[in-house]
């Protein structure tokens, strides 16, 4: 009881300059171990999580082959486009969702005395959040949903999936710039471990461009 009431009392006679850096050193620890974990786990799924797009191009070779055959190529494709891209990532993060939920729980309440650090870490979280709450779009019933419409309007329901996803569509892994300042040396360690991790994420999802171009053409739909 002593201890506590001398920790106490030696927080509440700290300067506010000392508190602050104390909970910016805390604070990017925490969000350094859970982007760490997170970029960790979606490593070890790569090759599983790069199977994803793999099976929605699958799925409308089979069931759908130029179902937008004699759609145009204006705003709507775009957004037709954008919800195949959706599919492919919400396909590609499906082994990691445990990860990224157990991320967004460990950063959810980590705050800095600079502000715009506290509010990309929280806007990256919310993004992530977004983007694991929506399901799958059904391509091929979007798409002919389109075409029996003369491909006049789209779906309700591609409207409002693009709507969300792609202002929400973020990588896996955030290291922001302004989290140098605050890192301890064990902190600088561990950032330079996730680094190369988020490099291999990063060409994972690159590899996966030449799916968008198979599921395109699959369905006959212009970018």
């Amino acid at each position: 009881m002593l201890t506590l009431l001398a920790l106490a009392s030696g927080l509440a006679s700290a300067p506010p300059a000392a508190l602050a850096a104390g909970g910016n050193a805390v604070a990017t620890q925490r969000y350094l171990q859970a982007n760490y974990a997170l970029v960790r786990v979606a490593r070890s799924h790569l090759a599983v999580s790069e199977a994803g797009p793999v099976h929605v191009l699958a799925k409308v070779q089979q069931e759908c082959p130029q179902a937008g055959a004699g759609s145009p190529q204006n705003q709507e494709s775009t957004q037709m486009s954008d919800e195949i891209i959706g599919a492919m990532v919400i396909s590609a993060e499906q082994p990691d969702l445990q990860a990224i939920k157990t991320f967004i729980h460990a950063v959810a309440g980590l705050s800095w005395s600079n502000h715009a650090l506290t509010s990309a870490v929280r806007a990256y979280a919310g993004d992530l959040e977004t983007v694991q709450g929506l399901g799958a779009p059904n391509l091929c019933g979007e798409v002919r949903a389109w075409a029996a419409d003369g491909f006049h309007a789209l779906p309700a329901s591609t409207v409002a999936f693009v709507a969300k996803f792609m202002p929400a569509w973020v990588a896996l892994g955030l290291l922001p710039a302004q989290l140098t300042r605050y890192e301890s040396s064990a902190g600088k360690s561990l950032a330079h471990r996730c680094e190369p991790l988020e490099s291999l994420l990063t060409e994972g999802e690159a590899r996966a461009v030449a799916h968008y171009g198979g599921i395109m053409n699959t369905l006959d739909v212009s970018p």
